[in-house]
């Protein structure tokens, strides 16, 4: 059984630039148009910096300057953009960035919810405060699940039931949402009745 008012499951919000922020980092999961991902980036009076997930090897990382919509000076903060090959390459610089960051930052995450709670969580490891990160959700709703009975994370979940691909167990995909793990829990389905298992249905797409 799927439950679907579990106060734990994220709540999201169309992203928007925070003016008390002295410094923004914004981090998709994929290339989307920076304006199509955040309200109010063109005008932002701190140094703003976009980074995206570009999946291919064509791309190195280095920052590039986002030129001016008009062609010509513009009197608010440069922008910065720099597309990576891959999710451990953008979490890993963002380690590094985190490391070394002062008070004023604000993180703005765009992606699946595995994407974005890591993002987050790599951020509150690094002393940010929840209000000065701010999440929205994109692209497939298929999940993680953490199996309660081993622990285990199974990846790439779209189903009702998912079978632990740790020790096996079928898993009834609940709502309720760790973000500490980035996950949602799984318990075993049949643990009353074994080999009784409800019909599987395609809920994550």
């Amino acid at each position: 059984m799927l439950i679907s008012d579990i106060k734990s499951r994220p709540v999201y919000e169309r992203l928007s630039v925070d003016a008390s922020g002295r410094r923004h980092l914004v981090l998709s999961d994929a290339p989307r148009p920076l304006a199509d991902v955040i309200d109010g980036a063109e005008a932002a009076q701190a140094p703003l910096a976009y980074w995206y997930v570009a999946s291919t090897s064509a791309v190195d990382g280095k920052p590039s300057a986002a030129p001016d919509a008009a062609g010509e000076a513009s009197n608010y903060a440069p922008h910065e953009t720099r597309a990576f090959r891959a999710i451990p390459h953008v979490m890993d610089r963002l380690s590094h960035r985190l490391a070394r960051e002062s008070v004023g930052l604000r993180l703005y995450v765009i992606g699946e919810e595995g994407f974005v709670w890591d993002v987050v969580r790599l951020a509150r490891e690094a002393g940010m405060e929840e209000s000065e990160c701010r999440t929205a959700h994109a692209g497939s709703l298929r999940r993680k699940v953490f199996c309660v009975h081993c622990k285990t994370i199974t990846h790439n979940v779209t189903t009702s039931l998912a079978t632990c691909e740790g020790c096996g167990a079928s898993l009834v995909v609940r709502d309720h949402f760790s973000r500490g793990l980035s996950a949602f829990m799984g318990v075993q389905a049949d643990a009353e009745v074994p080999g009784e298992l409800p019909p599987v249905e395609e809920m994550f797409p």
